[in-house]
């Protein structure tokens, strides 16, 4: 049993509830993953405009457009083991400042070299700072409220990317394209500027790295002052590891098997929404929309992914999340499987729209909780990296769903046998996860206020 002044940071967030404090960080990791989808967003507006001004086919601009994509991978995979080293804060801070820098350099970029180039840069920031904005909420969110908090972070990215093509439709006209990526350069480097001030490092964290008592209480005492002053030691009630690397400690048991089940749900879960994202506005206008149509259609997608991310976050925070999450996605190879048939008969286009914004619902919603479950299982010394890898291996499956849609597209699929066969990626998910579910009952993870039994 613990000495009285002894204090259990996790016992101690889980009891404290969210102060404004609390708030504030969820608002700083929401603007930063907000500019993130703006940024990522921004290459796809500007395209029309820059391929006028540079008199270049579409085709030329394909490395360009990709090049982000394998940043966001490798950006992903490489920054969890720094941020294990490092703190989360200082990989949070470097990261925005990174796509920062590098969004404004493109927007003086002449040529599809450079661009294409400064594109990559411009990617590895932005992998790098999803999965860092994360982790550091994650660790400051009581167990009860995680899943619907992060989620909610991660709207961030889809109102980002909204936000950047109703700027664009504004800015481009008067100012041309370049502006538009000035914005998403300054913006970043702006916040910058605050986020040594106001962002914190993760409590957590600080107590595994042995930083001053002084330090972490004056932390702790944002979130809940009372009866703080009393407090000599702080610890948290996880078992350490035996002092592997982050990489190795993921890698191997218990939580290999785990880790590997959450880099094949990642996998297919961004390789099912990005080749919806990317190629559905096609495949409807192919399919006899008018372009009214199928751009409104299109956008239901995404804003179903917002809905339900923040409901079903809120379900997993009340149910066994691993069930939830993989209900979430046998509805949505269902619905995959349902659009499909409802593009064969286009003079319904209410059952469709329906169809497109509930697989949103359950597909975009799902890869958002995906992410606090990752969260909730990995401990604190290798958290940034499990959340990490799972993301840049999830980006392999983003640029894997956008060359499959390619290929599909090339060899003259119809629509209706391209959205139907999302149904097959859609439940290895599902499978995926039960298979974790009942290989985390045989191997619980090391944080023991993170699953639920």
């Amino acid at each position: 049993m613990s000495h009285p002044s002894t204090l259990d940071i996790e016992a101690f967030i889980d009891r404290a509830g969210f102060s404004p404090f609390q708030w504030l960080l969820l608002l700083l990791c929401f603007l930063v993953i907000f500019m993130d989808g703006y940024d990522m967003a921004a290459i796809a507006y500007v395209a029309p405009s820059l391929l006028d001004e540079w008199g270049l086919q579409k085709q030329e601009l394909g490395p360009a457009m990709s090049a982000a994509l394998f940043g966001l991978a490798f950006g992903s995979l490489l920054s969890g083991p720094l941020a294990d080293r490092i703190g989360r804060k200082p990989a949070v801070i470097f990261s925005v400042l990174l796509f920062g820098v590098f969004s404004l350099a493109t927007a003086y970029s002449h040529t599809i070299g450079s661009l294409t180039v400064l594109r990559f840069i411009t990617g590895l920031g932005l992998g790098a700072a999803m999965p860092n904005a994360i982790t550091l909420l994650s660790e400051y969110c009581p167990r009860r409220r995680r899943t619907m908090i992060v989620s909610a972070m991660l709207c961030g990215f889809p109102l980002g990317a909204a936000a950047g093509g109703l700027l664009a439709g504004y800015l481009i006209p008067i100012y041309g394209w370049r502006s538009v990526l000035v914005v998403g350069g300054v913006v970043p480097i702006l916040l910058c500027v605050l986020l040594p001030w106001v962002l914190p490092e993760s409590v957590r964290y600080m107590v595994l790295k042995g930083y001053p008592n002084a330090s972490i209480r004056a932390i702790l005492q944002r979130v809940k002052k009372e009866g703080m002053a009393q407090v000599e030691h702080f610890v948290i009630s996880e078992k350490i590891t035996d002092g592997h690397s982050a990489i190795r400690s993921i890698l191997t048991a218990p939580h290999r098997n785990i880790t590997v089940l959450l880099w094949l749900s990642c996998f297919m879960s961004m390789l099912v929404f990005y080749m919806i994202v990317s190629w559905m506005p096609l495949l409807l206008k192919e399919a006899g929309l008018s372009v009214q149509q199928f751009s409104h259609i299109s956008a239901l997608f995404p804003l179903g992914g917002g809905v339900g991310s923040i409901l079903i976050g809120w379900v997993m925070d009340r149910r066994e999340p691993n069930k939830v999450l993989a209900f979430a996605y046998l509805i949505a190879g269902l619905l995959a499987y349902g659009v499909g048939m409802a593009v064969g008969n286009v003079s319904d286009t209410l059952m469709l729209a329906s169809l497109v914004f509930f697989m949103g619902f359950a597909s975009g919603g799902g890869q958002s909780a995906l992410a606090s479950l990752a969260a909730s299982y990995y401990p604190t010394s290798c958290r940034a990296t499990g959340v990490g890898s799972m993301y840049g291996v999830g980006r392999f499956g983003a640029i894997s769903g956008v060359l499959a849609g390619a290929e599909l597209l090339r060899y003259q699929f119809p629509a209706s046998t391209i959205f139907s066969l999302l149904l097959i990626p859609a439940w290895l998910v599902c499978l995926a996860l039960m298979l974790k579910y009942y290989s985390g009952r045989r191997y619980p993870p090391l944080t023991s206020l993170s699953d639920k039994p």
